[in-house]
């Protein structure tokens, strides 16, 4: 089959909800969609996110318990979980200054990188000491403080950092669907499951949080519940 161009695989993708037990996927092809997801933007480029890719059949049905039973979770062939690892941001810092003077190989190399040194040694450490809630409120109170005299970076607290966090795996995750949706195949995020339950089953440390659940198939015709329905674009777009 033809892989479908970004703007057929945006069209369609659909939340498929029933996926047809007699067609498996190609789990290297689905393993090559989260490489794909791997690609998104993401804040600071940190990739605080981890991707959990269930094809064992216990577990699945475990982690479908997890979502209610749903039907994306209880008919997925595979399911996909991306995970959001805040807590992993000095290791993430550490990785991207390895990699700032890796394409260090002069004098004149080493002016150009200086300034991104600084904010991966300097700046982002600040900002990060802020998922301790103590340190985020101190930081708050700084940056409110600064802000009276300067244009200042406002979203530093826990919740803030939360915020950040789960925005770029979501960015992922939607990078993993219209991956799919480009092989043919079906997904269906989910946000309705027992996060506590959840992080148990996958071994999840007490700093990681579940952003989403995906389940993974080929669509069965009921596995699409209605028409698509989206709000007339005049209600949504703004042009300034």
């Amino acid at each position: 089959m033809k892989e479908k161009t970004v703007s057929e695989a945006i069209a369609y993708r659909r939340s498929v909800r029933v996926y047809d037990p007699e067609q498996p996927l190609d789990t290297a092809k689905v393993k090559y969609c989260i490489e794909q997801a791997t690609l998104a933007a993401t804040s600071s480029n940190l990739q605080l996110w981890e991707f959990y890719h269930i094809c064992t059949p216990e577990l699945k049905k475990q982690i479908a318990e997890s979502c209610y039973n749903q039907p994306a979770a209880k008919t997925a062939q595979e399911l996909v979980i991306p995970v959001v690892r805040l807590d992993l941001w000095r290791e993430r810092i550490q990785s991207n200054v390895e990699f700032i003077r890796s394409t260090v190989k002069g004098p004149e190399d080493e002016k150009k990188v200086k300034g991104a040194l600084h904010y991966y040694q300097k700046i982002i450490p600040q900002l990060y000491k802020g998922t301790s809630y103590f340190f985020g409120l101190l930081h708050k109170l700084k940056v409110n403080f600064d802000g009276m005299r300067k244009v200042s970076y406002r979203e530093v607290t826990a919740g803030d950092l939360r915020v950040v966090g789960h925005k770029s795996t979501a960015l992922a995750a939607q990078n993993f669907m219209i991956s799919m949706a480009a092989q043919g195949y079906d997904t269906c995020p989910m946000e309705g499951f027992d996060s506590k339950r959840l992080k148990q089953l996958l071994q999840l440390p007490a700093g990681a949080q579940i952003s989403m659940v995906i389940g993974c198939g080929i669509r069965k015709p009921e596995g699409i519940y209605g028409d698509r329905f989206r709000i007339p674009f005049e209600e949504v777009y703004r042009k300034r």
